[in-house]
């Protein structure tokens, strides 16, 4: 029997396959009642309020660099799916190059989860399913000027030809004294909320279409091996 793939969930650019393979005949396939009722978008990132009524997929990723991570570029990453769409089987499909150490954390309704290779595997997923899984991901880049970025995406909520409401939230952890937050792109702005914290950075994002995120950091030191500019 053959799965059917619908992209319908956008993960991390360092770990950028995220799709759920679903049964032929499961029922869900031709129950689109909740997407004809929604506008379609085709693509393009569009920030929005937050929706009412029915839930929407929140995937949040808390990222956590280690003292090491400014010379290897691995950073470590929980990440947690709510609001999951029922099917009767999903995967989700990692990086196998940019990942490691991946491991199911907690599941709620969802029949079983497990680990197969760079992937997730799933069985029996009902409503408001929630996924956790643990990794530690190849994500921080050294940039020329010293300086160096946590780039994120596509993250995207897909059905068929449109894409939909989704919330992606980020809470990146940073060593004391290592780095400084310097910006994101895109900026701040209605829907794409961004604040720094004695920690770290936090995102809370709304949006339809493609999201990419970029978070810039200067080196907050001047002894440290990598290459950076004091």
């Amino acid at each position: 029997m053959h799965a059917k793939y619908l992209p319908l969930l956008g993960i991390l650019a360092l770990l950028p396959h995220t799709t759920l393979a679903t049964d032929p005949d499961d029922d869900w396939l031709n129950d689109d009642s909740e997407f004809r009722a929604l506008a379609v978008n085709d693509g393009e990132l569009k920030f929005i309020d937050e929706p009412k009524g029915k839930p929407v997929h929140h995937h949040h990723n808390r990222i956590e660099l280690f003292d090491t991570s400014l010379d290897d570029g691995w950073v470590g990453l929980v990440q947690c799916h709510e609001n999951l769409d029922a099917v009767r089987r999903a995967q989700v499909v990692y990086n196998e190059h940019r990942s490691r150490g991946l491991e199911v954390t907690s599941f709620e309704n969802i029949g079983r989860a497990w680990v197969e290779g760079a992937t997730v595997q799933l069985e029996d997923v009902g409503q408001r399913a929630r996924l956790c899984v643990r990794a530690e991901t190849l994500a921080l880049e050294a940039n020329e000027d010293g300086s160096y970025s946590l780039r994120n995406g596509p993250f995207m909520r897909r059905f068929l030809d449109g894409y939909y409401p989704m919330r992606v939230s980020m809470d990146i952890r940073v060593p004391e004294q290592y780095l400084r937050f310097a910006g994101t792109q895109p900026p701040r702005q209605d829907g794409f909320d961004v604040w720094s914290t004695p920690e770290g950075v936090q995102i809370n994002a709304w949006f339809e279409g493609r999201l990419h995120t970029e978070v810039r950091f200067q080196p907050d030191f001047c002894d440290n091996p990598g290459p950076t500019t004091c």
